[in-house]
């Protein structure tokens, strides 16, 4: 699976270790990174503050970034991508922080800015529990993400299992990230790696995944 995968997909909720995975496989595969940019976005730090109030343009903003990231993509047939976002997530946030009226905008925005993208060739999910989740939160001290609650990572990481318990739409491997930490250690890195090289099926799992 690996070896043909042209457009690698890692995700999964704050802290689990998604874009520093991404930046690893991209440099062991010598391929090119689109990675998300939070800090460009100028409303997040309040939205962690006041949810409520700051939800809307929060999201707004992210998809924007993440449609204009996705439009401006190399397609290079001969270059691998490996990306930290899917955009097909991108309502979860949505979802799980708007009020109806602003949900009912959100999709009409959605559906108007959405790239036509072709899909990944592979997603790489990394599921994790509030807890360890918080945890690495706190250890990266981004100032933005002080104000992050364990009651708010819990819906999160929930939202997560399920859109991917349903994600169908490409080839999926399931990490867990609690007994495996292949972004801090480098064995759990190789193991993963081989791993999915080994991959055959259309949905795997690498770990317990629950």
């Amino acid at each position: 699976m690996l070896e043909k995968a042209r457009y690698i997909v890692v995700e999964g909720p704050i802290g689990a270790g998604k874009t520093t995975l991404a930046r690893r496989l991209a440099e062991r595969l010598n391929a090119d990174t689109l990675l998300e940019n939070p800090a460009a976005n100028p409303f997040l730090g309040r939205f962690y503050q006041n949810m409520e109030r700051w939800g809307l343009p929060t999201q707004i903003a992210f998809l924007f970034q993440r449609s204009e990231q996705l439009a401006a993509a190399p397609h290079d047939p001969h270059r691998r991508l490996v990306s930290d976002f899917l955009i097909d997530k991108d309502p979860l946030f949505a979802e799980l922080n708007l009020a109806e009226d602003e949900l009912k905008l959100y999709r009409q925005l959605y559906e108007h800015l959405k790239p036509s993208v072709q899909k990944p060739d592979l997603v790489i999910y990394l599921q994790a529990q509030p807890d360890i989740l918080i945890d690495r939160v706190r250890k990266r001290g981004v100032e933005s993400e002080r104000k992050i609650s364990e009651p708010y990572l819990q819906r999160v990481a929930e939202s997560y299992a399920t859109f991917f318990h349903h994600y169908d739409a490409a080839p999926l491997f399931i990490v867990n990230a609690e007994s495996l930490n292949p972004v801090d250690k480098e064995e759990d890195f190789e193991l993963l790696f081989s791993r999915l090289h080994a991959m055959r099926s259309y949905r795997e799992f690498f770990g317990y995944a629950g």
